[in-house]
């Protein structure tokens, strides 16, 4: 059905299409399109937008969607090659998806996320799956390298000098969980979202092995440029609640579970703020001032929120 859609140099063939559209730019200045064939007729090409994930996502596909209650948009043709430029994926097109954050989709992406958080982790122990980002152990280093900046952007935002030592000591002190779950590795506000009435998650080629907190954080917390997040404490508490639930946690472990959250979540939030600052003072990032400054903003709130409750 897609012969000669795709050229040999892994682009769309115009001669063949009607129509395309940008629908966004992946981290490689690559474009993942939306393409008409006809005025009914309508696909998403995605060519590799990591160079780091080829083949991934197929791969997840294959061997890890399809035994998920999850609506997602079905791949119907791919090239994966070692010639990076020659790797895509023509997706069904689900049509417009409403990205929104609320406890109705929240909640309902929490169950779904302990049902892959419960596949056997040591099927995917041999396979070579990696996330965007570093390690929670490697941020913790990094923010205790780069102490001084830490708290020259609390002072700016007028973050309690009480709040940073709390951070700092909790960093030095405390170990994360060494439980792996398979996780989707990029869950943010982006990734999911309803097409029509059905709740659609998407770009899985991050999915990797870490620990629950992973999904958890970017699906409460991780703000985004493109997607303002309101500020719900009592629906991030919620989630801890409806996860520990799903996932069959027995109570007594909970109030710990949920302590080692926020530390998680206080360091991710603190890495995240030298990540975004720094974009900031070097106009190098794709978004505008305005943009990275509320991202920042919200990044700032969760950090301090979570470094609360560690305290």
């Amino acid at each position: 059905m897609f012969t000669n859609i795709v050229t040999a140099n892994g682009t769309l063939n115009d001669r063949y299409i009607l129509r395309r559209e940008n629908l966004y730019q992946g981290s490689n200045g690559r474009f993942v399109e939306r393409f008409f064939i006809d005025e009914t007729k309508s696909y998403i090409f995605k060519p590799l937008t990591n160079n780091t994930q080829l083949g991934k996502e197929v791969w997840i596909f294959e061997n890890v969607l399809a035994e998920l209650p999850l609506k997602i948009p079905k791949i119907l043709s791919y090239s994966v090659q070692n010639i990076l430029s020659n790797n895509w994926i023509i997706l069904e097109d689900l049509g417009t998806i409403t990205h929104t954050f609320d406890s109705k989709i929240a909640l309902e992406l929490t169950v779904l996320m302990a049902k892959w958080h419960s596949l056997p982790a040591e099927r995917f122990s041999n396979t070579k799956l990696s996330g965007p980002k570093p390690a929670i152990e490697e941020m913790a280093n990094h923010i205790l390298q780069n102490k001084e900046k830490v708290f020259t952007i609390f002072r700016l935002h007028n973050i309690s000098e009480r709040l940073g030592i709390t951070l700092f000591s909790a960093c030095t002190t405390k170990s994360f969980s060494d439980v792996k779950v398979l996780c989707h590795g990029d869950l943010h506000q982006g990734n999911f979202g309803y097409a029509g009435d059905k709740m659609v998650v998407l770009d899985w080629e991050h999915c990797h092995l870490n620990i629950p907190y992973w999904d958890l954080f970017h699906l409460i917390e991780m703000s985004h440029p493109d997607f303002p997040k309101p500020d719900d404490q009592t629906l991030r508490n919620k989630i801890l609640d409806f996860y520990c639930e799903e996932s069959q946690i027995p109570v007594p472990d909970r109030v710990k579970f949920k302590q080692e959250y926020y530390l998680f979540s206080a360091v991710f939030s603190a890495w995240m703020m030298l990540l975004i600052q720094s974009d900031l003072e070097n106009q190098r990032a794709k978004w505008t001032t305005e943009q990275l400054s509320r991202q920042l903003k919200e990044t700032i709130r969760n950090l301090v929120e979570c470094a609360e409750e560690i305290i």
